[in-house]
């Protein structure tokens, strides 16, 4: 395993409380989250890294001091580490689920899951029917029953609505009619032009035909 090897590695400077593997660098304190050993699994190709936190500040100066002294090695006779057809198989063995410790897990997330749930309904619960600073009342699907008076801000609520549908018909018919009044002048102004064109070519045609000499 990464994490004791490097446990292991820089036990040398002091004791090690705890060793966290990440995918990139992070900033500020790390959260604690749950970490399944069976699903959400995913191998990081390339470099990664790790944070060694020590029991006490000592260890870190010694840790730092470290690179005066060569290279540390991680695979010694003592602590090998596997390689190879040996890793494959200790790979493999690994890949494999162990049915009850599978069935440990599923469980013990379904009851968190079902915790949460009933946190959620009995908060939900409490807030139904109350309403909030502007006095509206939210209305679940669970918590609707037929046939209940409609409370006073439900009442507000449905005059609002009407008042909206009646504005909003009120606009599309003013903007009919100025459409109606826009067209009609259209036509009137056509009709002059006409009426000026008609009289135009009329005199146009009256002063060609009199020639006095």
């Amino acid at each position: 395993c990464i994490k004791e090897s490097l446990s292991r590695l820089f036990f040398s400077c002091g004791p090690v409380q705890s060793v966290d593997i990440c995918d990139k660098p992070e900033i500020g304190e790390k959260t604690e989250t749950l970490k399944s050993k069976f699903f959400n699994l995913k191998t990081t190709k390339g470099f990664r890294v790790a944070y060694v936190v020590f029991r006490s500040p000592a260890g870190v100066q010694a840790a730092k001091a470290l690179s005066q002294g060569g290279p540390l090695l991680i695979s010694t006779e003592s602590h090998p580490v596997k390689t190879g057809i040996s890793k494959w198989i200790a790979s493999y063995a690994a890949s494999v689920v162990d049915r009850e410790e599978l069935k440990a897990e599923v469980d013990a997330f379904m009851q968190d899951y079902d915790k949460q749930i009933a946190e959620e309904e009995a908060k939900a619960a409490e807030e139904e029917g109350v309403p909030d600073e502007e006095g509206w009342v939210k209305v679940t699907r669970k918590g609707r029953k037929p046939g209940l008076p409609r409370t006073e801000a439900a009442n507000l609520r449905l005059l609002e609505r009407e008042r909206r549908k009646r504005a909003r018909k009120e606009l599309l018919n003013f903007y009919a009619w100025q459409h109606r009044e826009t067209k009609r002048e259209h036509i009137a102004q056509l009709r002059k032009k006409f009426e000026e064109d008609k009289q135009r070519i009329a005199l146009m045609r009256a002063q060609r035909k009199f020639r006095p000499y």
